[in-house]
């Protein structure tokens, strides 16, 4: 069957009816992709959210891992509608295939549990990484059955283009389709995210531009832009920058993440992994603030699902332009570590300064040792005067953006070392003239955590 004629593409491009989503599209929906939706682990998806502790900063971002699947799996009909006009993406992406990617796009977060992103951040060895568990549930839970049933899918082949371990041609492909440096999940969550936490940054790339360049690489192997597109991707890249510094990364979300972290690490022994992995966002905090009720975490978790929110402040803030050595000597360190030295800083800052500091009132937030992926994308452009030949070069050696904000800004700059405390030490410890007296970076503090790292 050629992909003209896949059922999918054929209701996309029929305009059949379908489920709207956000903001304001319809997704279309074919009997087996209906039967993979009504499966009791792709339901779950409804009852977690998309953005989790950001919540607590930007109120209108609920959304759930759900609606961004719907969206996903929606951006990649529109990939395959544009690169089955490629014909050599034609020539190696068969019926099979793209059906398998289409059915990937709308399960890649099958396997995402509660808050799952940063409490991986701990490396917490008895809880698994989120991508681990997809194959286990495509090929044992009910979506097992929808796929050898309706599809006529082998759930390993959907689980290797997840995950990437695809090694044939067609398997990279879609891959890169997947995930890579413009790909669906991209394309939809800036968007979306942006949307529902009520600020313009994650919008003001040219989609329609993006998607009308999308082509394959030079040796055939992963997805690449024409160079009609390279505005608009340079305009995803800024998009995911700011969308980093002001939503992903904001100091009080950086404080929501860094208490859920210091609260799961204080109760590690009693969390049951394969029980917790399983649970949506409700069952989750009732199951944590149960474990924590009684314990040094208690605190913390009430805080973040209480009755009253209570965010820790900041205390102190560093990047990597002014602050190198604490930026150097924090950012990748294990979060044991990070808690040592926590602990050694917070004992210092008593004996210095007379305020009393518990256990878990000084918590670090670093960059975690994963740094985020480059933007290493391929452009085709004409040669000069001949557009019959091309010639192919990466998007950062064309653009000075992404080579500054791709490859620098995200780690060094955005992703900042930050200082964290429950409100009432952080005003003591502002207002201590020992410490130097100068807001969120003084002297006196900076000394004390260059001592606690070594």
């Amino acid at each position: 069957m050629p992909l003209t004629d896949l059922p999918e593409l054929v209701a996309l491009e029929s305009h059949a009816e379908g489920v709207r989503i956000p903001p304001g599209v319809t997704v279309p929906l074919t009997a087996r992709v209906r039967a993979l939706l009504d499966t009791a682990e792709m339901r779950r998806l409804a009852r977690v959210s998309q953005l989790g502790l950001v919540a607590m900063v930007y109120p209108g971002a609920v959304h759930s891992r759900l609606e961004h699947s719907l969206g996903v799996y929606r951006r990649a009909l529109e990939f395959l509608a544009r690169l089955k006009h490629d014909p050599r993406f034609s020539a190696e992406i068969d019926e099979a295939d793209a059906a398998a990617f289409l059915v990937a796009a709308l399960v890649h977060d099958i396997g995402h549990w509660p808050f799952c992103h940063p409490i991986e951040d701990v490396g917490l060895a008895r809880f698994p990484r989120h991508e681990s568990l997809v194959h286990e549930i495509l090929a044992h839970g009910e979506p097992a059955a929808v796929l050898a049933e309706s599809w006529g899918l082998d759930p390993a082949r959907v689980a290797a283009l997840i995950m990437g371990t695809a090694t044939d041609p067609a398997g990279r492909i879609l891959h890169s389709l997947l995930s890579g440096p413009i790909d669906v999940d991209k394309m939809d969550y800036l968007g979306r995210d942006s949307l529902h936490a009520g600020v313009p940054y994650g919008r003001h790339f040219d989609e329609e531009r993006l998607l009308s360049s999308l082509c394959l690489d030079e040796h055939g192997t992963a997805l690449a832009i024409t160079d009609k597109g390279r505005t608009a991707a340079e305009m995803l890249v800024f998009a995911r920058y700011v969308m980093f510094s002001e939503v992903y990364w904001h100091h009080a979300v950086r404080s929501a993440t860094a208490m859920l972290q210091r609260a799961v690490w204080s109760l590690r022994d009693a969390l049951d992994p394969d029980r917790f992995v399983r649970l949506d966002d409700h069952g989750f905090v009732d199951a944590l603030g149960t474990l924590a009720a009684g314990t040094s975490a208690a605190p913390l978790v009430d805080g973040l699902f209480g009755s009253h929110r209570r965010l820790f402040k900041r205390v102190a803030s560093y990047d990597a332009l002014r602050n190198p050595a604490i930026h150097r000597g924090l950012a990748g360190r294990t979060y044991d570590d990070k808690v040592a030295i926590a602990g050694r800083l917070a004992a210092g800052v008593s004996r210095r300064t007379g305020i009393a500091v518990g256990v878990n009132d000084l918590l670090i937030d670093a960059p975690p040792a994963e740094r985020e992926v480059e933007f290493r994308l391929t452009v085709r452009e004409p040669r000069e005067g001949d557009y019959a030949c091309v010639s192919w070069r990466r998007l950062e050696e064309l653009s000075p953006v992404v080579r500054s904000l791709a490859h620098e800004q995200f780690d060094d700059l955005v992703k900042r070392v930050r200082i964290f405390a429950p409100a009432a030490i952080a005003a003591e410890i502002a207002g201590c003239p020992s410490l130097g007296n100068n807001g969120l970076n003084n002297d006196g503090l900076e000394e004390m955590i260059l001592e606690a790292v070594e």
